[in-house]
């Protein structure tokens, strides 16, 4: 009884953590997407444009909260491309 109680006070302290590095990242993962489809775009006749498929796919991963995908392609393409990336 006693074990299962000290794992549940573990749990319990660690979740919020987790939790809070989970949204932190989520966020972050939200402003390297909007800057990637801003800014990372190729231009067509019409005048649109679209990123290319690797940016597109860190986004998918991003709304799908696979961040660990998707924030190290997002960040490699940025800076790879002069840009200052937010802070984290």
């Amino acid at each position: 009884m006693r074990r299962l109680t000290i794992a549940a006070l573990v749990a319990a302290t660690l979740l919020p953590a987790v939790a809070s590095a989970q949204s932190s990242d989520g966020a972050y993962c939200g402003q390297l997407s909007a800057m990637a489809n801003r800014y990372l775009v190729s231009g067509t006749s019409n005048g649109g444009g679209q990123p290319d498929l690797e940016v597109r796919e860190a986004t998918i991963a991003c709304q799908a909260g696979k961040y660990d995908r998707g924030i190290p392609v997002l960040e490699r393409k940025l800076r790879g491309n002069g840009f200052t990336l937010p802070k984290r």
